[in-house]
Parts: structure tokens; sequence; C-alpha cells
């Protein structure tokens, strides 16, 4: 079994990390986990922790990662900056944590549904204005990520408003529609940010019926001729949550997908 440890990126009581460490090894590649469910509160951190945990049976820590959800103080800016923060708060509490074992050279992140969104905006954060939510600010500690896993995640925020993904959620999220909100959506959709040469792999089922496969399509397609070395893996028969049960070859899939970033 895996140690665990918890740290805090902020005051609030859903800004927090839980940092699995493998019972093996002296220095560990890290994947960030991010959880999914519509950015709304229903839905936390628990759902990533078995796959953090299966991760470090293959020798790397895990990060889960909680954030602030639409109605706990989150949504547009707040749940993107608390993503980056967590990440970046590696290089001190999570270190301490580790006994200075991370090796953050070595990090790459993995998001489902929401979680998607989130990594894949993770991945690109790099290419956003300084000065914007969650950018990298220039003497402020970073991480960042050689690449990201997108598991049926929600890459185009613009095509999921408008087709109204999740009940609405993305409208939630960004707090109204694209057309009164562009420069919200551009700062924080993946698909705004292709040709920055984020590495982004985007695993989706053919079947999933909360997340349609267009969304990776589409981003996909638009990175590749961008020049971006984006990648999709589409798998046959498969639907929505089966990417994040640990005991099915859809998760074994992510799994391999985001080792092979390391």
């Amino acid at each position: 079994m895996p140690t665990v440890h918890r740290y805090r990126y902020g005051s609030d009581p859903s800004q927090f990390v839980r940092l699995f460490l493998p019972d093996e090894g002296d220095r560990w590649p890290v994947v960030v986990v991010v959880h999914g469910g519509f950015w709304r509160a229903q839905r936390g951190a628990e759902l990533a922790y078995p796959l953090a945990e299966d991760l470090t049976a293959h020798g790397v820590a895990a990060a889960a990662v909680e954030y602030r959800r639409v109605e706990l103080g989150g949504g547009w800016p707040a749940t993107m900056a608390d993503v980056g923060r967590a990440v970046d708060e590696l290089t001190s509490a999570g270190q301490r944590l580790a006994g200075g074992r991370l090796d953050l050279s070595l990090v790459a992140a993995v998001g489902h549904s929401a979680g998607g969104q989130l990594v894949g905006w993770l991945a690109h954060r790099p290419s956003l204005r300084v000065g914007t939510a969650g950018s990298v600010t220039p003497g402020q500690p970073f991480v960042p990520l050689l690449g990201a896993v997108s598991q049926g995640g929600v890459l185009d925020l613009v095509g999921a408003a408008e087709e109204g993904v999740g009940d609405g959620a993305v409208v939630d999220l960004m707090g109204g529609a694209p057309k009164s909100l562009p420069q919200r959506y551009s700062h924080s959709s993946p698909l705004a940010h292709v040709g920055d040469g984020a590495r982004v792999v985007c695993v989706h089922g053919d079947r999933d019926d909360v997340v349609p496969l267009s969304q990776s399509q589409r981003y996909v397609a638009a990175a590749q001729a961008a020049g971006d070395p984006a990648e999709l893996v589409v798998l046959p028969g498969v639907g929505h949550m089966e990417l994040v049960d640990t005991t099915h070859p859809a998760w074994r899939t992510c799994r391999e997908a985001v080792l092979g970033l390391l």
C-alpha cells in the first residue's frame, strides 16, 4: 500500500492535495490526477484516489487534486487557478512530505471529464498571458508538465457550452455563455491554446454519452493542424465511466498513456 499524505495550497476546505507515494524507490516521477464531475460539488477528489493508488503500484508518485467547484467558491477563474496552485505547491509542501524524493522534472497529468479540461489547461498553462488567472509568474514556483492525458475530457468549452454538455455545466463554470464572455472561454478552453507545443493524449470511448467523442476529435484535429504532438485514442465499445474504473482495460490504456509521457 502507498503512503498517503495531505497538503493544503490555500485556506478553503477544498484547496488540498492527497499525495500518494510508492513503497519502494529513492526518487519518483509524479502524475497529477484531477477528478471530474462537471466542476460541481456533488463529486470530489475521492474519484481520483483509486487511480492515484494504482499509479503508485507502477513506480510513480500521484497527486490527487481537490479544487473549488462551482457551488463552493469555484467557477471561473478560481477553479483553474486552484489546480495551477496545487501543482506548483509540489515544489514545497509536496517535496517536504516526500522527503525531497519527487522528481519534478518528470511530471505529467491525467484527468477525467471536467478534469480533462483542467489537465489540458495545465498542459497549455505556460502559454497564458502573464497576469491572467493561473498564469506562470516569473520568479515564482512553477511545475511544468511533460504532457497530459484527457480521459473523455471537455476540451472545447465553447462547443460544449453551445451543445449543452453536462446540462449547462460549462455555462455555470464560466459564469455565462461564450458570446457574452469570450475572453473567459479563450483563457480556459484547451482548444483555444493549440499551437504552443503542448503534448496532450486524448483517450475517449466511442460509446461515451456524457461527453461526446467530438470533443476530443475537434481538439486533436486542431492541435495537430497547429503542429502540436496531440494524439487521439478511441476505445471501441467504451463509455464514460469505464475510463476511471481501475479494473477495466480502458483505465489501463489511460495509465499506459500517462506513464508513456514521463
